[in-house]
């Protein structure tokens, strides 16, 4: 190794002072990464726990309540509208809620058009008349 010129020489003191605040500077940050590292977990635990809580609450909430609104009860009946058809390709399906409100929509298909129809149904009941096949859709969607 070369010698050092006199000028970038450092005494004995000079250099023991730079060495032990280099060592203070090192502790400090080895304990700020230590306290960031504890602070973390403690969070991504709360994290973790949240969102188990709120996933079981949702869950039990489903399990005890379910949506009284949701169109859960669904029913469908497939036909030939006319006779000269075959493969029962019109049908008529029923879907509402527990209090009966919700729809029937009635596709007839016929050799050269199909027609869609839909009703609202407030207490499985229609302002509009019912076909055979859409009061059955009804009863099947009852049935479930």
């Amino acid at each position: 190794m070369p010698p050092v010129p006199a000028d970038l020489q450092l005494d004995q003191d000079t250099l023991e002072v730079l060495a032990v605040s280099a060592a203070a500077v090192a502790a400090l940050s080895l304990l700020l990464v230590v306290f960031a590292l504890a602070r973390l977990r403690a969070l991504h635990k709360r994290l973790r726990r949240l969102a188990t809580s709120a996933r079981g609450t949702a869950a039990a909430d489903g399990a005890t309540r379910p949506d009284p609104t949701a169109l859960r009860h669904v029913g469908v009946v497939r036909y030939d509208a006319f006779g000269d058809m075959g493969g029962r390709l019109s049908f008529s399906a029923a879907m509402y809620d527990d209090e009966g409100d919700g729809l029937v929509i009635t596709s007839i298909n016929g050799r050269s058009e199909t027609r869609s129809y839909a009703k609202a149904l407030t207490g499985r009941r229609s302002d509009q008349r019912l076909s055979p096949e859409e009061e059955d859709a009804i009863d099947r969607a009852g049935r479930d």
